[in-house]
């Protein structure tokens, strides 16, 4: 009898003794090891720690204790969060040898919950792009087309899970890059709110943007997994206290009666009419379930991308200045002084996208500019996050296209960066506000390229947002007769 391979499935199967812990772990690392190399998902296994995991796990059942919520579920780990023992490169050069002697908390809980870690995921260089090309140890291939992007920056994290390496994976995302690979690659993709996981042991790119959050199959594993990982942490000031809601359980209450807020600038010029109409049939869909539909504005929505880059290039300048060859990763060599080893090891070790963040961000924080640029940008992202609060005092959840077009061919954008940053255009307003979101599968287009939907919530209320994803998710399976 073939395993079902969901969180649910996995933990029942080895818990009844269907599978072990250990197998299941030795058929995706045989998974990776026949099929990775045209894709590229993964730049470093786990194998001896994932082992010993799996192992525990099988002792478990062995004695018959209570499994925990994650046993033996395979997991990889985007490669911009710590990994006691495993390389930390977050796709860069100048991080290359750099293996962290402790765990991010994100990493920590999932290994607590019992999921074994697998290894470190791709990503373009410390998670700025859309594309996942922009890694230095090579690009991500789309499982679903082999000449497409996987999207970025979590491009290695979605590949994995859509191509059956891993169960589920973790990436990050600051402008969208949980959302808009998951909705590339056809997999599930959640964006917490600002706060509700703890990025204890992240590579900062933009402290105030960036966030951690699950990739799954489902939206009901995709619950368990945000449960294991949400909740406050002492190590992370910027974690919130506020109680964990038990989002599988949230999952049970109907949608009936639920109002879905359909902005108008989330379909205006520049959408694939393909998309446009899977997101209108999942709208329909929702309708039909008993949702009420209700048109609301995001009226600054126009200025959410300029806003983005000013934010998160200042952020990243600072955040990166710390890599200067002294404490860490790359040194380069035949310097004269210290301060052109400075120099030289930057130059050597950041690619062409980091290094174009980090003058666009110096700029934007530098003397004269400060208030024209930064100072104003701040205050765009509050009228940005006015207006969902305002949306939200009329409807539940809000919902649009996660990306203006399906995934688009290798190379095809990489000698032109404005089009690279629009294909943001749907996903950096909710990153601004902090609120939470996630990209769930609606549909394919003629030539058989996924198709996302993004469902957003309220602050803290991935409880709700969830339910609507798993309607949406629901409806699908339907449609495909299953």
């Amino acid at each position: 009898m073939q395993l079902d391979l969901t969180i649910d499935g996995i933990r029942s199967g080895v818990r009844e003794g269907r599978t072990t812990a250990t197998s299941l772990a030795e058929q995706h690392y045989g998974q990776i090891a026949s099929r990775d190399g045209e894709i590229n998902s993964f730049l470093a296994l786990s194998q001896q720690r994932a082992m010993a995991q799996a192992a525990k796990i099988d002792g478990m059942v062995a004695r018959g204790d209570e499994l925990p919520a994650l046993a033996g579920v395979p997991v990889g780990i985007k490669d911009v969060l710590a990994m006691r023992g495993s390389p930390a490169t977050a796709g860069s050069l100048i991080l290359k040898g750099y293996r962290p002697p402790y765990d991010a908390t994100a990493v920590a809980k999932l290994e607590a919950a019992g999921a074994v870690l697998l290894g470190k995921l791709n990503c373009d260089e410390f998670a700025m792009g859309s594309s996942n090309e922009n890694s230095a140890y090579g690009p991500v291939k789309n499982p679903r087309a082999l000449d497409r992007v996987p999207g970025g920056s979590s491009g290695g994290s979605a590949a994995a899970v859509a191509a059956g390496f891993a169960v589920a994976s973790l990436g990050t995302d600051t402008g969208g890059s949980i959302r808009q690979p998951a909705a590339f690659c056809g997999v599930v993709g959640v964006l917490p709110t600002y706060g509700r996981v703890s990025r204890f042991g992240l590579i900062a790119f933009a402290s105030s943007l960036d966030r951690v959050g699950p990739f799954t199959h489902t939206v009901k594993d995709a619950a368990t997994v945000l449960g294991v990982l949400a909740g406050a942490d002492p190590l992370d000031a910027t974690s919130s206290e506020r109680p964990v809601d038990d989002y599988v359980k949230a999952l049970e209450k109907p949608v009936d009666g639920l109002r879905v807020g359909i902005p108008a600038e989330y379909f205006g010029e520049g959408l694939d009419p393909e998309i446009r109409a899977a997101i209108e049939a999942t709208l329909d869909g929702l309708k039909a379930a008993g949702c009420v539909m209700t048109p609301v504005s995001l009226p600054h929505t126009k200025y959410a991308i300029p806003t983005y880059y000013v934010i998160a290039t200042a952020e990243a300048s600072s955040n990166l200045s710390r890599f200067d060859g002294v404490r860490f990763g790359l040194r380069a060599t035949e310097a004269t002084t210290l301060s052109a080893m400075f120099k030289k090891t930057r130059d050597e070790g950041f690619g062409s996208e980091v290094k174009r963040r980090i003058l666009l961000g110096t700029y934007a924080l530098s003397a004269g500019y400060y208030d024209a640029y930064y100072k104003k940008a701040q205050q765009v992202r509050t009228l940005l996050t006015r207006d969902f609060l305002t949306a939200f005092e009329q409807v539940d959840v809000i919902i649009g296209p996660m990306t203006p077009t399906p995934a688009f061919k290798l190379g095809e954008k990489t000698d032109d960066p404005m089009a690279m940053y629009l294909a943001d255009i749907y996903s950096v307003a909710a990153s601004l506000a902090g609120i939470c979101g996630v990209s769930v599968p609606c549909g394919e287009t003629k030539d058989g390229l996924p198709i996302g939907v993004q469902i957003m919530g309220r602050h803290f209320d991935e409880a709700t947002m969830l339910r609507v994803a798993l309607a949406v998710e629901t409806q699908q399976a339907a449609a495909k007769g299953r």
